[in-house]
């Protein structure tokens, strides 16, 4: 773990106040011996061990937020990773001190120096939120005003005009430059001082716990048997209903995220439902029967846990459905056979159809295909795919199937799909069921895309929509739920959740 002059996050300071802080390196006479001597005292600052302070030395990204966020009084947030300053970094964001790109909470970054014209904006969030500056004023008086990237004008502008920051006695700023420790304990304390001064820090017991507090609910006893009603999903009693969960990855590949332990922990944080996604192709189904075992003892053990459950029939690089019709008649024969009389089951019969397929040339004729297969043995919720990767809603709205408790699924990922796929969706009229989605790019990484996927999220919670997220695993992608080398035998802790994950698992029990 670093040493560093601010504390170790979480630690419990024992503090006398009359200290005076009598580090060997600051004197009184200095300029910051106030500053650093005050925020000591209030808890936010602490000394290496050698009795220093070290006021000339640079000071990075998670050192400023640490103490910022102490000064200001937000408290740390679950970490998502083994960063010593994450959960603080996390709230700070949450909490809108700085942008994703400025300091990406996935840690990498945390380390390095910050540059000056981010940290004036983080202290300007933290306590002068609201404070404005004459512009042609500022940007007159501070020679190297034209290097400022523009996104900073407002808080630079704000920070001169109140007294924060002065510059120095050439009058420049020097926005790109890093920053001393001291001269962060200086811009801290004049903005709190203008705020209305400091508050002893108390840190909290701890900012992650070992365990999810357990959240079950809307499951399979409280809701029974699901239909469709229009174009919404209800339950037994025609009360409307929001299904919520993970996806697994390829179970050829990820088994070990399909496992009851893997399942319950998802279900303990709320989730009301679990996709089994079997690959057609890719060593999937059709090239190894057995990973149909796997797929039947992950829908039995989200059965047990009380979850509704997603049989996935996962066609992607074998874009068109009817290439495997046969095969699919046969596994949804076999399925309906032996979970048509339980209503925890729904059946998704084509993942993405993409290529060169249509829907009333391909997707449309192998449906009509399928779902009387099903029908013979079970009359669950049967969902449906389209073209370009179960996003040609429009197409199927045009001509729809025929028949009861059929929805229309649509896939998308935060970083590439945005308002226009949002608005095909409340155009098309049909009932929608998102078996899909990542908070990454198309391509399962880049982001994570939190803005977007906050607008997806609650696009979906106003019309009911339901979801399973994309996906339960620790594939090193942003899309993945979990950090790399979780082991999910004894539960999911939220140290074991990645950013995307996170995020998700939050949403469970909303």
């Amino acid at each position: 773990m670093k040493k560093s002059i601010f504390l170790v996050i979480f630690a419990i300071l024992t503090l006398a106040a009359s200290c005076a802080y009598a580090y060997s390196d600051v004197n009184e006479g200095d300029w910051f011996y106030e500053n650093v001597t005050e925020m000591s005292e209030n808890g936010y600052l602490k000394g290496y061990e050698d009795g220093t302070f070290r006021p000339s030395g640079i000071i990075t990204k998670a050192e400023l937020v640490s103490v910022v966020c102490r000064a200001a009084g937000i408290q740390p947030s679950a970490a998502v990773n083994a960063h010593w300053a994450d959960g603080t970094v996390q709230a700070a964001l949450k909490a809108g001190l700085f942008d994703w790109d400025e300091i990406p909470p996935t840690g990498e970054t945390y380390d390095e120096p910050i540059t000056r014209q981010i940290a004036v904006k983080i202290v300007m969030n933290a306590f002068l939120k609201d404070r404005r500056g004459d512009y042609n004023e500022v940007s007159s008086s501070v020679k190297d005003f034209s290097e400022l990237d523009g996104r900073y004008y407002d808080s630079v502008i704000a920070a001169y005009s109140s007294g924060v920051v002065f510059g120095d006695e050439n009058g420049r700023l020097n926005p790109k430059s890093s920053l001393t420790r001291a001269e962060a304990c200086a811009i801290i304390m004049r903005a709190a001082k203008i705020k209305g001064g400091l508050t002893p820090f108390v840190p909290t017991a701890t900012a992650t716990p070992a365990s999810p507090e357990v959240k079950r609910g809307g499951g399979v006893s409280e809701n029974g048997k699901l239909r469709v009603d229009g174009t919404r999903l209800v339950n037994e009693r025609g009360e409307a209903v929001q299904l919520r969960g993970m996806s697994s990855h390829g179970l050829q590949w990820f088994p070990q995220f399909a496992s009851e332990a893997a399942i319950k922990a998802t279900a303990d944080y709320g989730a009301n439902l679990f996709r089994c996604a079997m690959y057609t192709s890719e060593g999937g189904y059709t090239e190894n029967r057995a990973v149909k075992d796997t797929l039947v003892s992950a829908v039995d053990a989200a059965i047990r846990q009380d979850m509704y459950v997603i049989i996935d029939w996962h066609i992607l690089s074998d874009g068109d459905p009817l290439a495997h019709a046969d095969e699919a008649a046969e596994f949804f024969a076999e399925m309906a056979e032996r979970y048509g009389d339980n209503p925890a089951v729904l059946y998704e019969i084509c993942n993405e159809p993409n290529g060169n397929v249509t829907w009333s040339g391909n997707v449309k004729p192998y449906a009509e295909r399928i779902i009387p297969v099903i029908r013979a043995k079970s009359d669950g919720i049967i969902l449906v795919g389209s073209p370009t990767w179960s996003q040609d809603l429009h197409e199927a709205a045009k001509d729809p199937l025929s028949g009861e408790n059929i929805m229309y699924t649509c896939h998308f990922y935060a970083g590439t799909h945005t308002d226009w796929l949002r608005q095909r969706i409340a155009d098309c009229a049909l009932p929608v069921f998102v078996t899909e989605w990542g908070t990454s790019s198309a391509d399962g990484g880049g982001g994570v895309f939190l803005d977007e996927a906050r607008k997806w999220v609650d696009f979906m919670n106003e019309r009911g929509i339901s979801w399973a997220n994309w996906s339960l695993c620790d594939k090193n992608e942003t899309s993945a739920a979990l950090r790399t080398g979780a082991d999910v035998s004894d539960g999911i802790s939220p140290d074991e959740l990645s950013e995307s994950g996170a995020f998700v698992f939050g949403q469970f029990a909303k």
